[in-house]
């Protein structure tokens, strides 16, 4: 596979590389690490004539503590954001999905705001930040805006984003009390092997062990990232239990839309997603009961 003639942009202020998609939409796309847009690029399955690297806008880097949510720079890659202590003591969740992310030297190039703006079903970062609650920032020249990112994904390779819009940021609100979260995976290998099917799962727990609030999201089993509100719903007012959780993970499997490939026939997957959901939920449960970090 060869790189196809390209026309590369290198932007210096965020205003330059908002100006740059604006001008070039939508024969354009943005690179941050490349992992990812370099591959479809040369396989085809995307087609541009221009490219506007972020490489060097350094204000998209980083991790920030404000007082209502931690901040992660959409330029942050996934092995920085694991170094965090932060990240190891309050969203020891997101490890789940940052040591199953492809490989060691693929996690030192890739970006946490490539995974999600490439939007692949398979991705294995928003299913356990939508279940975190995560918001985005997209920001144009003249706008910003910030979503929740369980509305951001319209299908594969397709998002909300407009023209021009670049995505600087992702905010997680901290967890409250009582709060435990999970990522379970299955793929065929180690190293770069697509998900067959991702689980992530949260719940919030009263003072007597109950569900007050949960969030079951599913990955690689729909277009985009699949928060199961009836999987959620069965859980609230509930202690989680076997009972409980094969409830939550018969809608789970309901929900769930599969496609055959070679990774596995969508009957197959589908059953994949009941023993992944109840592998989360049981470990979102010890999270929250402090019994594991």
């Amino acid at each position: 596979m060869y790189l196809p003639d390209i026309e590369l942009h290198e932007a210096r202020t965020l205003d330059e590389a908002s100006d740059f998609l604006t001008r070039f939409s939508p024969d354009v796309r943005a690179m941050a690490g490349g992992t990812d847009l370099l591959v479809d690029l040369k396989a085809g399955r995307i087609k541009v004539c221009h490219v506007v690297s972020l490489n060097r806008l350094g204000e998209l880097r980083g991790l920030r503590e404000d007082a209502a949510y931690f901040q992660i720079g959409a330029l942050t890659t996934p092995n920085e954001l694991a170094a965090s202590p932060i990240v190891r003591e309050r969203f020891p969740a997101l490890l789940d999905a940052l040591r199953e992310l492809a490989a060691p030297q693929v996690r030192n190039m890739a970006t946490v705001g490539g995974n999600i703006t490439s939007a692949i079903p398979s991705a294995d970062l928003p299913p356990i930040l939508i279940s975190l609650r995560a918001a985005i920032t997209l920001r144009t020249r003249s706008s910003e805006r910030c979503v929740p990112l369980d509305s951001f994904f319209l299908g594969p390779r397709r998002t909300i984003m407009k023209p021009g819009e670049i995505l600087t940021a992702i905010r997680l609100p901290y967890p409250p009390e009582r709060f435990g979260a999970a990522y379970a995976r299955f793929s065929l290998r180690q190293a770069n092997a697509c998900a067959v099917a991702g689980v992530a799962a949260s719940l919030e727990l009263d003072h007597n062990g109950a569900v007050k609030a949960a969030r079951v999201v599913l990955g690689a089993v729909a277009p985009t990232p699949l928060l199961v509100e009836p999987a959620a719903a069965s859980l609230v007012g509930r202690l989680v239990d076997g009972d409980s959780m094969d409830v939550a993970a018969s809608a789970a499997m309901e929900a769930a839309s599969p496609i055959s490939d070679i990774r596995g026939s969508a009957d197959y997957r589908r059953d994949v997603v009941g023993v992944l959901t109840r592998r989360a939920l049981a470990r979102a449960s010890r999270r929250a009961e402090g019994a594991e970090s």
